[in-house]
């Protein structure tokens, strides 16, 4: 009994006398978790639905935009969708249409015949012109299209406007049945009025076109405009201003700011500078830089003088001499204000 004692004694005094350290290691203690670094969880922007397109007897159509229109971007489409027929695959529109996109007319540029009604359906229709539409002269509510808006008419040829070049590719062109002009003994040209309902005819027909393809006023011009030493129409007894004033088609300058040049010019001696190297290449550059497609010669040379010709047709069109007087520089001055290039 006594050994036994002496035994539980002993076990005891040896726990006792351990060390604690070794008694820390052998206690539990619980881990405190380790916090981890969250992922971000990236959230997509849900795209917008789209659209349907329209299936008119198996004919497609895509009448809404879903582009910038600030940017002059445009997806509606004015007529069925053109696709590809791939032999052995399907084309699909799943993901129609991209947003990126624009229209491909961009211009709208008018011109005359110089011919009359029946000649004019001929030679547009049958032969190496044409235009997308044509205007008569015959008193009707009629306006004829002859080349559908999506494809290119042979009305611009070698042409020029701004940064643009070849202006068929980008443009609609309208045609107005109109004689055009005769020569007087001393070469001077004299042009046709036309009649009110073909200008009717026009307007109508020119700001359904300009709204539906958001072409700017800067983008509507006259044939001689983008081809000034070869073409005149369609000549100084078209009314721009008039289109400008009660339809909002075209540029046109602000009178107030043309008279503050004019009085400018005309407070000094306009005259005695019109030779001046100098000044006949600012009037060149500043021609050029409004639009117009022009050599800087330093000299009134031909295709200066038909330039200011052609620009006098459009906005100047009760004296279209070809010569920069005191009110044609006006006018150009207070147009390249009003429409600065962007």
């Amino acid at each position: 009994m006594r050994k036994t004692l002496y035994i539980i004694g002993l076990s005891a005094f040896v726990f006792s006398c351990t060390p604690q350290q070794n008694a820390k290691k052998s206690s539990y203690k619980p881990k405190s978790p380790v916090s981890q670094p969250k992922t971000a969880i990236k959230t997509q922007t849900p795209e917008k639905p789209k659209p349907q397109i329209t299936n008119d007897h198996g004919v497609e159509f895509f009448t809404t935009n879903i582009a910038d229109a600030t940017k002059n971007d445009n997806t509606a489409s004015y007529g069925s969708i053109v696709s590809a027929k791939p032999a052995g695959y399907k084309v699909v529109k799943t993901y129609f249409p991209a947003i990126a996109q624009n229209f491909r007319q961009r211009y709208l540029i008018l011109h005359y015949t110089a011919l009359p009604d029946e000649k004019s359906i001929t030679v547009l229709s049958q032969q190496a012109v044409s235009a997308h539409y044509l205007v008569n002269n015959t008193g009707d509510n009629e306006i004829y299209q002859l080349v559908d808006e999506n494809k290119r008419s042979y009305h611009a040829g070698v042409s020029s406007w701004r940064n643009d070049k070849n202006l068929n590719d980008t443009s609609i062109g309208i045609e107005i049945v109109n004689a055009g002009y005769t020569a007087d003994a001393t070469g001077k040209k004299l042009f046709v009025p036309f009649s009110d309902d073909q200008v009717k005819k026009v307007a109508a027909l020119a700001k359904d076109i300009i709204t539906r393809y958001q072409i700017p006023a800067t983008n509507v011009l006259a044939h001689s405009d983008i081809a000034p030493t070869r073409k005149q129409d369609p000549g100084p007894f078209f009314p721009w201003k008039k289109l400008y004033d009660q339809y909002q088609i075209g540029m046109w300058y602000d009178e107030a700011s043309k008279q503050s040049y004019y009085d400018l010019a005309t407070s000094t001696d306009f005259t005695a500078k019109y030779n001046d190297p100098a000044f006949i290449s600012s009037v060149q550059t500043q021609l050029q830089k409004f639009g117009y497609g022009l050599d800087l010669s330093g000299k009134w040379d031909d295709g200066t003088k038909k330039t200011i010709e052609a620009f006098q047709y459009h906005f100047r069109p009760q004296n279209y001499d070809g010569i920069m007087d005191a009110e044609t520089w006006s006018i150009l001055q207070a147009l390249s204000l009003k429409y600065p290039v962007k």
